[in-house]
C-alpha cells in the first residue's frame, strides 16, 4: 500500500484508489505535498483542505482540455477531462454528508466525466434503468469482437464507491478484451442513486438486482442466459445476497468478501479495523437512511450472509486480500465454506506474490482484476486468449 500520509489511512486509501483510476504521480505530488499538516487535522478541516488542492488540479486540467478542444485535439482533451473527473470524485468522496458545495462538486464531476468519455471515443455508454419513481444509472461497456449475443457481468459498488470508480479501475476493459460485456451500476445507497435521487441502501439487494436483469433481458446484444454479478467491498454482501435470491444470474464474484457486515460495525464501535471514509458514522447513516445510531445498528443486523449463500446454485468466486485492513480474512473463508450448493466454488486469496493484498485490492488491482476477468470469461464463455 502506497502511504503518502504516514498517519491517515483514509487519505492513503483515497490516493491509492486515484492511482488505480489513472492518476499521475506528478499531479498527486503537486496535490498532496501541501497537505501533510492537514492530514493530521480533524476530519472537517482536513477534508476541506484536501478538496481545495484536488479540485484545483482538476480545474487546471479542464482548462488545458479546453485549449486542446479549441485546437481540435479531442482525444487529448478527453484524456485530461477523464483524469480531472477522477480528481473531482476523489475530493467529493471525502466530504461529509451535507457539506457545503458537495452536491455541486459531484454534478461537476459527472459533467466532466461525460465529456472525457465522449471526446476520447471510449467504449462506454451511459444507461438508465427504471427503478421505482427514478432510475438506476449505469455505464455499459460492450464486449470486443463479439459475434452474436455476448455474456455480461453486472458490477456493483461497495459502501462508498461509484460506477465511475469501478470503470476506471479497469475490470470492464479487461472483460471487454475477453469477449464479456459489463454493466457497472450505482445501486441504491451509492453514487447517483443516493446523491441525486435519495435512494438509500436496502439489505435485500435482489430487489434492485432483479430490475437490472429485467432490463438486460430486453437487450438483443446480451445473452440473457449468461448474466453474472460482481460486487466490491460491501458489494461482497450485496452480490451473494442477490445471486442467492435471483436465479437468473449465471455466476457470482466478490472482490473482497463481506460476509457479516453487522459484526464489522460492532467491531468498529469498539474502534477495531480501519474506516474507509472520514465522518464514518454519519456516512453510513446517510447510506442506509437511518435516523440515528440506534436505528442504523438495527438495520445492520440484517446485513449478513448466514443462511443465505447456501441457496446459491451457480458458480461463485470469492476473492480477498490476505492483509485486508477493513474486513478480516476469516469472513471470506466463511462465505466460501457456506457455498455448499455451488457447482463451482473457489476461494482466491491474493498474496504479496501477485499483489492486491489490501481491501478489495485497492493497493494493486491489475493482477487481481485479471484473475477475476479470466475466471468470469472461463465461466460465462468468453475468451482468455486472442
Amino acid at each position: 500500500m502506497f502511504r503518502y500520509f504516514p498517519t491517515n489511512y483514509v487519505w492513503n486509501l483515497s490516493v491509492d484508489l486515484a492511482i488505480e483510476m489513472g492518476a499521475k504521480i506528478g499531479e498527486i505530488e503537486e496535490m498532496c505535498a501541501p497537505l501533510q499538516e492537514a492530514a493530521r487535522q480533524p476530519d472537517a478541516a482536513g477534508t476541506r483542505a484536501f478538496r481545495e488542492t484536488w479540485a484545483r488540479m482538476a480545474d487546471k486540467l479542464c482548462g488545458l482540455a479546453e485549449e486542446d478542444e479549441a485546437r481540435g485535439r479531442l482525444i487529448s482533451a478527453g484524456d485530461k477531462y477523464s483524469r480531472a473527473a477522477t480528481y473531482y470524485l476523489t475530493a467529493e468522496r471525502l466530504q461529509a454528508h451535507g457539506a457545503e458545495g458537495r452536491e455541486a462538486l459531484y454534478r461537476r464531476f459527472l459533467d466532466v466525466f461525460a465529456k472525457g468519455v465522449k471526446l476520447s471515443g471510449e467504449n462506454c455508454e451511459r444507461v438508465e434503468i427504471p427503478y421505482g419513481d427514478a432510475h438506476i444509472s449505469g455505464l455499459y461497456v460492450r464486449a470486443e469482437n463479439a459475434t452474436g449475443p455476448a455474456p455480461i457481468l453486472v458490477q456493483v459498488n461497495g459502501l462508498d464507491s461509484t460506477k465511475e470508480m469501478k470503470l476506471r479501475v479497469g475490470l470492464p476493459r479487461w472483460l471487454a478484451q475477453r469477449g464479456v460485456s459489463s454493466l457497472v451500476i450505482d445501486q441504491p445507497g451509492t453514487g447517483e442513486a443516493l446523491r441525486l435521487h435519495g435512494m438509500t441502501a436496502v439489505y435485500d439487494s435482489e430487489r434492485w438486482a432483479a430490475k437490472v436483469v429485467d432490463w438486460l433481458e430486453t437487450r438483443a446484444e446480451v445473452d440473457a442466459r449468461r448474466i453474472g454479478l460482481e460486487g466490491v467491498s460491501l458489494g461482497g454482501y450485496y452480490c451473494p445476497r442477490a445471486v442467492a435470491f435471483e436465479p437468473r444470474f449465471a455466476c457470482g464474484v466478490v472482490w473482497g468478501a463481506n460476509h457479516d457486515w453487522r459484526d464489522v460495525q460492532k467491531k468498529r464501535l469498539q474502534k477495531e479495523g480501519s474506516f474507509p471514509v472520514p465522518h464514518y458514522w454519519e456516512h453510513v447513516r446517510w447510506v442506509w437512511g437511518a435516523k440515528d445510531q440506534e436505528d442504523f445498528m438495527r438495520i445492520a443486523e440484517n446485513v449478513h450472509l448466514d443462511g443465505v449463500v447456501e441457496r446459491i446454485k451457480v458458480p461463485f468466486l470469492v476473492t480477498h486480500g490476505e492483509k485486508d485492513s477493513q474486513i478480516p480474512l476469516h469472513w471470506a473463508q466463511r462465505t466460501y465454506e457456506q457455498l455448499v450448493n455451488s457447482p463451482k466454488r473457489q476461494l482466491k486469496i491474493f498474496t504479496e506474490r501477485e499483489g492486491g493484498v489490501q481491501h478489495s485490492s485497492f493497493d494493486n488491482s491489475a493482477n487481481a482484476g485479471a484473475y477475476i476477468a479470466d475466471w468470469v470469461a472461463e465461466t460465462l464463455g468468453g475468451r482468455v486468449a486472442n
